[in-house]
Protein backbone atom coordinates (compact mmCIF):
# COMPACT_ATOMS: atom_id res chain seq x y z
CA UNK A 1 0.00 0.00 0.00
CA UNK A 2 2.84 2.39 0.82
CA UNK A 3 4.24 2.02 -2.70
CA UNK A 4 0.89 3.03 -4.19
CA UNK A 5 0.60 6.05 -1.91
CA UNK A 6 4.18 7.05 -2.74
CA UNK A 7 3.24 6.98 -6.42
CA UNK A 8 0.44 9.50 -5.78
CA UNK A 9 2.83 11.68 -3.76
CA UNK A 10 5.46 11.59 -6.54
CA UNK A 11 2.85 12.46 -9.16
CA UNK A 12 1.69 15.45 -7.12
CA UNK A 13 5.32 16.50 -6.56
CA UNK A 14 5.79 16.39 -10.34
CA UNK A 15 2.85 18.78 -10.74
CA UNK A 16 4.15 21.11 -8.01
CA UNK A 17 7.58 21.30 -9.66
CA UNK A 18 6.21 21.57 -13.20
CA UNK A 19 3.72 24.32 -12.28
CA UNK A 20 6.35 26.08 -10.13
CA UNK A 21 4.08 26.08 -7.08
CA UNK A 22 5.46 27.04 -3.68
CA UNK A 23 6.36 23.66 -2.11
CA UNK A 24 5.99 24.88 1.47
CA UNK A 25 2.58 26.48 0.82
CA UNK A 26 1.38 23.42 -1.09
CA UNK A 27 2.56 21.08 1.67
CA UNK A 28 0.79 23.23 4.25
CA UNK A 29 -2.48 23.19 2.25
CA UNK A 30 -2.29 19.43 1.75
CA UNK A 31 -1.56 18.95 5.46
CA UNK A 32 -4.51 21.16 6.42
CA UNK A 33 -6.83 19.06 4.29
CA UNK A 34 -5.43 15.79 5.67
CA UNK A 35 -5.82 17.08 9.25
CA UNK A 36 -9.41 18.05 8.49
CA UNK A 37 -10.15 14.58 7.10
CA UNK A 38 -8.44 12.95 10.09
CA UNK A 39 -10.31 15.03 12.65
CA UNK A 40 -13.79 14.65 11.13
CA UNK A 41 -15.24 11.17 11.05
CA UNK A 42 -18.35 12.50 9.27
CA UNK A 43 -16.33 14.18 6.51
CA UNK A 44 -14.27 11.03 5.99
CA UNK A 45 -17.44 8.96 5.76
CA UNK A 46 -19.02 11.27 3.18
CA UNK A 47 -15.91 11.39 0.98
CA UNK A 48 -15.36 7.63 1.15
CA UNK A 49 -18.97 6.49 0.93
CA UNK A 50 -19.82 5.04 -2.49
CA UNK A 51 -23.52 5.85 -1.90
CA UNK A 52 -22.79 9.60 -1.90
CA UNK A 53 -22.97 11.06 -5.40
CA UNK A 54 -19.64 12.00 -6.98
CA UNK A 55 -20.90 15.52 -7.72
CA UNK A 56 -21.75 16.02 -4.03
CA UNK A 57 -18.27 14.89 -3.01
CA UNK A 58 -16.69 17.34 -5.47
CA UNK A 59 -18.96 20.17 -4.29
CA UNK A 60 -17.88 19.46 -0.71
CA UNK A 61 -14.25 19.33 -1.81
CA UNK A 62 -14.63 22.69 -3.57
CA UNK A 63 -16.07 24.25 -0.40
CA UNK A 64 -13.18 22.93 1.68
CA UNK A 65 -10.57 24.10 -0.83
CA UNK A 66 -12.13 27.56 -0.81
CA UNK A 67 -12.12 27.59 2.99
CA UNK A 68 -8.41 26.73 3.23
CA UNK A 69 -7.54 28.94 0.22
CA UNK A 70 -6.16 25.95 -1.63
CA UNK A 71 -4.90 26.01 -5.21
CA UNK A 72 -6.66 24.52 -8.21
CA UNK A 73 -3.84 21.95 -8.47
CA UNK A 74 -4.48 20.81 -4.91
CA UNK A 75 -8.20 20.56 -5.62
CA UNK A 76 -7.56 18.47 -8.73
CA UNK A 77 -5.16 16.19 -6.86
CA UNK A 78 -7.67 15.62 -4.06
CA UNK A 79 -10.39 14.94 -6.64
CA UNK A 80 -8.18 12.19 -8.09
CA UNK A 81 -7.75 10.72 -4.60
CA UNK A 82 -11.53 10.74 -4.16
CA UNK A 83 -12.05 9.15 -7.59
CA UNK A 84 -9.53 6.40 -6.82
CA UNK A 85 -10.82 5.79 -3.27
CA UNK A 86 -7.56 6.94 -1.66
CA UNK A 87 -8.80 10.02 0.21
CA UNK A 88 -8.78 8.07 3.49
CA UNK A 89 -5.00 7.75 3.12
CA UNK A 90 -4.45 11.51 2.95
CA UNK A 91 -2.17 11.60 6.03
CA UNK A 92 0.12 8.93 4.62
CA UNK A 93 0.21 10.69 1.26
CA UNK A 94 1.16 13.97 2.99
CA UNK A 95 4.07 12.18 4.68
CA UNK A 96 5.23 10.67 1.38
CA UNK A 97 4.79 14.03 -0.39
CA UNK A 98 6.89 15.86 2.22
CA UNK A 99 9.65 13.27 1.89
CA UNK A 100 9.55 13.48 -1.91
CA UNK A 101 9.71 17.28 -1.93
CA UNK A 102 12.57 17.24 0.58
CA UNK A 103 14.44 14.76 -1.59
CA UNK A 104 13.95 16.92 -4.67
CA UNK A 105 15.02 20.06 -2.84
CA UNK A 106 18.08 18.38 -1.28
CA UNK A 107 16.83 18.59 2.30
CA UNK A 108 17.55 15.95 4.92
CA UNK A 109 15.61 15.56 8.17
CA UNK A 110 17.64 15.08 11.32
CA UNK A 111 16.44 14.24 14.82
CA UNK A 112 18.96 15.38 17.39
CA UNK A 113 18.91 14.20 21.00
CA UNK A 114 21.12 15.82 23.60
CA UNK A 115 21.62 15.64 27.34
CA UNK A 116 20.80 19.35 27.65
CA UNK A 117 19.25 22.03 25.49
CA UNK A 118 21.71 23.16 22.83
CA UNK A 119 22.43 26.84 22.28
CA UNK A 120 21.65 28.48 18.95
CA UNK A 121 25.38 28.54 18.12
CA UNK A 122 25.73 24.82 18.90
CA UNK A 123 22.69 24.01 16.78
CA UNK A 124 24.00 26.03 13.85
CA UNK A 125 27.42 24.40 14.13
CA UNK A 126 25.92 20.92 14.29
CA UNK A 127 23.67 21.58 11.29
CA UNK A 128 26.66 22.92 9.33
CA UNK A 129 28.65 19.75 10.13
CA UNK A 130 25.72 17.54 9.11
CA UNK A 131 25.37 19.50 5.86
CA UNK A 132 29.07 18.87 5.11
CA UNK A 133 28.69 15.15 5.85
CA UNK A 134 25.50 14.61 3.84
CA UNK A 135 25.85 17.23 1.13
CA UNK A 136 22.24 18.23 1.84
CA UNK A 137 20.58 21.10 3.62
CA UNK A 138 19.65 19.78 7.07
CA UNK A 139 16.34 20.44 8.81
CA UNK A 140 16.80 19.41 12.42
CA UNK A 141 14.42 18.87 15.31
CA UNK A 142 15.89 18.86 18.79
CA UNK A 143 14.92 16.94 21.92
CA UNK A 144 16.50 16.50 25.31
CA UNK A 145 17.24 12.96 26.50
CA UNK A 146 17.98 12.61 30.19
CA UNK A 147 19.41 9.12 29.56
CA UNK A 148 22.40 10.65 27.75
CA UNK A 149 25.36 11.48 29.97
CA UNK A 150 26.55 14.14 27.53
CA UNK A 151 27.03 14.81 23.85
CA UNK A 152 24.45 14.24 21.12
CA UNK A 153 22.98 11.52 18.93
CA UNK A 154 21.66 12.34 15.47
CA UNK A 155 19.27 10.20 13.46
CA UNK A 156 18.97 10.87 9.73
CA UNK A 157 16.76 8.28 8.09
CA UNK A 158 18.22 4.93 9.07
CA UNK A 159 21.66 6.38 9.89
CA UNK A 160 22.60 7.22 13.47
CA UNK A 161 25.57 9.41 14.34
CA UNK A 162 26.49 8.77 17.96
CA UNK A 163 28.47 11.60 19.53
CA UNK A 164 27.29 10.82 23.03
CA UNK A 165 29.67 10.22 25.92
CA UNK A 166 28.35 6.68 26.26
CA UNK A 167 28.97 6.05 22.54
CA UNK A 168 32.52 7.36 22.79
CA UNK A 169 33.23 5.22 25.84
CA UNK A 170 31.88 2.15 24.03
CA UNK A 171 34.12 2.82 21.01
CA UNK A 172 37.14 3.24 23.32
CA UNK A 173 36.29 -0.04 25.07
CA UNK A 174 36.18 -1.87 21.73
CA UNK A 175 39.50 -0.33 20.64
CA UNK A 176 41.20 -1.40 23.87
CA UNK A 177 39.69 -4.89 23.66
CA UNK A 178 40.90 -5.35 20.07
CA UNK A 179 44.47 -4.19 20.81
Amino acid sequence: MAAVLARYARAFADVVVEQKLNPDKTTEELSQFADLIQSSHELRNVLQNPAVAHTQKLALLDAIIQRISGTKMLRNFLAVLIDHHRIGSANEIVKEFKEEMDRRMGIAEARVSSARELTAVEKKSLERQLTEITGKLVRATYTEDAALLGGVTVRMGSTIYDGSVQGRLERMRREIASS
